[in-house]
């Protein structure tokens, strides 16, 4: 650390005097980070907060200098932020001028009396050696931290040994996130403040969905928090967070950079193996699709644990734009599941098989990141391809309705076309229709005989406009709501044909 004025003035061959204030005083700990000496009326635009300004006094005249003049002086000093001041005496003044110390008691700044035996070069010197010796010291430090964090790379359990040492080094706490924001947690190291997790794994979830390296300084309930990322852009491969830690100086970034970059390539290593078990995870699933159970059995057994009991659910996700995450997360899940739980990429989607207990984790992992998907009913292995155009038939319609999820039991079972041959399909399309019907009576709106107009007119605009006697564009808004309403996707031909049918088998009960 930089000197402080106490420092100065106790070094005994300088033989400087305190003035102001008292030897107690806390000003006199301020940080002295140079010297300076000027006798312009107004040295600041030439200082750094921070500095100890000396002076001779040459600026106020010794014979007519008004206590107004100190005071202004002594004010630019404070408001630049300067240390302290040291007057030299026995050169333009034989003593110490009477307003300038009334001046600097006032405003609180330290005044040291500079003897004229003392030339400034000596304190300049002074402050130059320690300030030199300050930074060997840290350059010293730095070196060796950046060995220890070397050699506990070199260990078994590399990167929890790296981020110990780290936590050693900078006497805070530091906890690493992964990709899909879990944090990591590492033994023997220092546990984050219960007080502060919440806010800082929001912190972390909202650095992750930016996808892009960065980072962060804030402040977490009073404490500042440093987040950086890492890994490669859209990549991430987790979140490290340091915290409880003293300001950050050259040295203390350095071992931080060493950590991230040891960090990085530790976890860049994990991705590979990792792409190459997604791989793998894609040909079991190609064999389970060809029948070949055992193979796939055989080869999970060894990697992953059992495949997941039957019936089983096929899950069909589409991947967001932040794809890299929910395969991360998706790991995790199957590794807490072990065997309960299998996924594999397929062209553009993620497909995910598991039981019908586990299929709510599944659904709401993947609503948290975002994906859209589709779910086949209860199927086998021996059935899996019919799952899995169930599943993408699901998810087909999941998007046409932007929805997070739609499960094929509502299409095959809730949905009209899926009932035209069963006898209770007059009391589906009466569920179908009524809040419909019902929204009219609440809201005083006819979007129910709007609707069947329009449907008898076989969706014409023009016609069915002119038909009800409202503008085109009335009804097409009429048309909307009530597809709003219905939670039916008007524009699309299997949702007019849902309706249609509806409002057939209630005109023929």
């Amino acid at each position: 650390m930089p000197p402080t004025i106490n420092a100065i003035i106790h070094k005994s061959s300088l033989n400087l005097r305190c003035v102001v204030p008292d030897a107690a005083d806390p000003a006199l700990e301020a940080s002295v980070s140079w010297v300076h000496s000027s006798d312009l009326d107004d040295p600041t635009p030439f200082l750094d907060p921070g500095q100890l300004l000396l002076t001779d006094g040459t600026q106020f005249p010794v014979s007519h200098s008004t206590d107004s003049q100190y005071s202004e002086y002594v004010q630019r000093l404070v408001n630049h932020g300067i240390s302290g001041l040291g007057f030299a005496t026995q050169v333009i003044h034989g003593v110490l001028p009477r307003g300038l110390k009334d001046a600097c008691s006032h405003h609180g700044l330290p005044l040291l009396e500079v003897p004229d035996r003392t030339p400034f070069i000596a304190i300049i010197r002074f402050v130059a050696d320690w300030l030199a010796r300050e930074q060997h010291a840290r350059s010293e430090w730095s070196l060796q931290a950046q060995r220890a964090i070397a050699r506990a790379a070199l260990r078994p359990d590399g990167l929890r040994s790296i981020l110990a040492e780290l936590e050693r080094q900078l006497h805070g706490w530091v906890a690493l996130f992964d990709a899909a924001g879990n944090h990591i947690l590492m033994p023997n190291n220092r546990p984050v403040p219960s007080a502060l997790m919440p806010g800082v794994t929001e912190a972390v979830t909202k650095a992750l969905d930016q996808g892009s390296r960065s980072v962060l300084q804030l402040m977490v309930d009073g404490e500042q928090v440093t987040l950086q990322t890492l890994g490669r852009r859209h990549y991430l491969r987790g979140v490290l967070v340091l915290g409880a830690i003293e300001p950050l100086d050259p040295a203390r970034t350095d071992i931080i950079n060493s950590v991230i970059a040891l960090a990085s390539l530790a976890l860049e290593q994990t991705r590979t193996l990792d792409t190459a078990r997604r791989h793998l995870r894609a040909g079991v699933f190609e064999q389970l699709l060809a029948g070949s159970l055992d193979v796939a059995e055989r080869t999970a057994r060894q990697v992953w644990g059992r495949l997941p009991a039957e019936p089983l659910v096929v899950t069909v996700a589409h991947q967001p734009g932040q794809g890299q995450n929910l395969l991360e997360a998706l790991e995790l899940l199957s590794d807490d599941h072990r065997g309960a739980v299998f996924y594999a990429q397929r062209d553009q989607n993620v497909v995910v098989l598991a039981g019908s207990a586990l299929q709510d984790k599944v659904a709401g992992l993947l609503e948290k990141y975002g994906a859209t998907a589709g779910a086949s009913g209860k199927t086998t292995f021996a059935s899996l391809a019919q799952g899995l155009r169930e599943g993408e038939r699901s998810l087909q319609r999941a998007l046409e309705l932007s929805r997070p999820l739609v499960v094929f039991d509502q299409i095959s079972e809730g949905g009209m076309l899926g009932l035209l041959r069963r006898d209770e399909a007059g009391s589906v399309a009466q569920r179908l229709i009524d809040p419909l019907a019902k929204h009219d009576e609440t809201e005083q709106t006819q979007l129910l005989p709007t609707v069947i107009a329009w449907l008898e007119n076989n969706c014409v605009w023009d016609k069915t406009a002119r038909q009800l006697g409202v503008h085109r564009h009335t009804l097409r808004n009429r048309i909307d709501a009530a597809g709003t309403v219905l939670g039916l996707n008007l524009d699309s031909l299997r949702d007019r044909l849902e309706l249609f049918a509806a409002v057939e088998f209630l005109e023929k009960r």
